[in-house]
């Protein structure tokens, strides 16, 4: 073989090197133009609430012009932070960013164009695509913190009562410990009351999950509630976003309506599924609700008077989209909800004489 032969491949590959340096190099695949998204302040991992508020910033690297950022907090669902109609987040000039913040245990900021309808909250947290063009969900700092709350017994259970505020029924609602207590005779007294210009409301709940099982209300006459008062026993997993909480219902409202003749209402979350919602009248007096959870099943019924023995006023089954046991735990809440017909007008209150649990 003589020399030409030789060096020829060698000779045609410094001739390749050279082109690409005069081209400003050679790559096998062209490079990323994907945009991204960094925290530089990153608040506490907090239970979340209307007086609980601190700034998260970041940074975002290939941002077009006219795109924004928009923020989540988890706490319980994924909630747009600062607020609605607040959403759309600025980038400055250097490609930073900065929020207030309502507390969660996670963050979400998403890099959006400039047509993004955020939703108020959200039950899992956002995807990338679409007219999102860049997604970065992180953590709270810290060891995660609950809301304080106050401790009372009832029914032989160890009650934690709400202190913080809460969106429900499409307004939001202050929460008053005040408002919750027990007779000498053992029943709980829940109550919605002025506390300068905002309505306060009462909330409870178990802090652990009993799961499968028999769960009874016994419920003084709730013939005397307001419209927009609203009584409801609920399972709620905070954790369970992607199974719709594991929330199930047995409310008591005529949800703001006063010409509304369904007063309650058992439910499988998410409500507006054809078949999760069965709406009833109940009549005047004592009541015992129940629900009877198995697999696959979720039993309700409402008796007249104070035993699940009582003459039966409506029953439910529901056997579609009924939750598997988690952390679920019982809420025992009384809240208004928003009405522009029959707003709430007066301080109104309920008695639950007995909560029981059969396994």
């Amino acid at each position: 073989m003589n020399a030409r032969a030789i060096y020829a491949p060698l000779l045609r590959g410094l001739v390749f090197l050279a082109a690409c340096s005069a081209l400003g190099g050679c790559q096998s695949r062209p490079a990323s133009t994907q945009p991204s998204i960094e925290f530089t302040k990153i608040p506490p991992a907090a239970q979340g609430g209307r007086e609980r508020v601190d700034n998260i910033a970041g940074r975002v690297v290939g941002a077009r012009p006219g795109q924004a950022i928009v923020v989540y907090a988890r706490s319980g669902p994924w909630w747009v932070q600062p607020w609605p109609d607040q959403a759309h987040i600025s980038i400055q000039s250097d490609s930073t960013w900065s929020t207030p913040t309502h507390l969660g245990f996670e963050y979400a900021a998403m890099l959006v164009d400039a047509g993004y309808q955020p939703p108020p909250t959200m039950d899992v947290a956002p995807t990338l695509g679409g007219t999102v063009a860049a997604l970065k969900i992180v953590k709270g700092t810290g060891t995660p913190q609950l809301a304080p709350t106050r401790p009372l017994r009832f029914s032989g259970y160890d009650w934690r009562v709400r202190t913080i505020a809460s969106d429900r029924g499409g307004m939001n609602n202050l929460y008053d410990p005040d408002n919750a207590w027990t007779d000498q005779s053992g029943a709980l007294h829940l109550r919605i009351r002025k506390k300068g210009e905002r309505w306060t409301c009462a909330e409870v709940m178990l802090p652990r999950s009993l799961g499968y099982g028999a769960y009874n209300l016994v419920v003084r006459d709730t013939s005397h509630l307001e419209p927009a008062a609203v009584l409801s026993m609920n399972t709620y997993d905070d954790w369970a976003g992607e199974q719709h909480f594991r929330e199930m219902d047995i409310a008591v409202s005529r949800w703001g309506d006063s010409a509304n003749k369904k007063n309650a209402q058992y439910t499988i979350q998410p409500f507006y599924v054809p078949g999760n919602l069965a709406p009833f009248t109940e009549p005047p007096g004592t009541l015992t609700h129940s629900l009877r959870w198995e697999s696959g099943r979720a039993s309700f019924r409402t008796f007249r008077g104070a035993s699940a023995n009582g003459t039966p006023v409506f029953e439910h089954v529901f056997t579609s989209g009924v939750p598997l046991p988690g952390q679920e735990v019982i809420y025992l809440a009384f809240y208004a909800v928003a009405s522009e017909s029959t707003p709430l007008q007066n301080e109104n209150e309920v008695v639950i004489k007995k909560f029981e649990y059969l396994p």
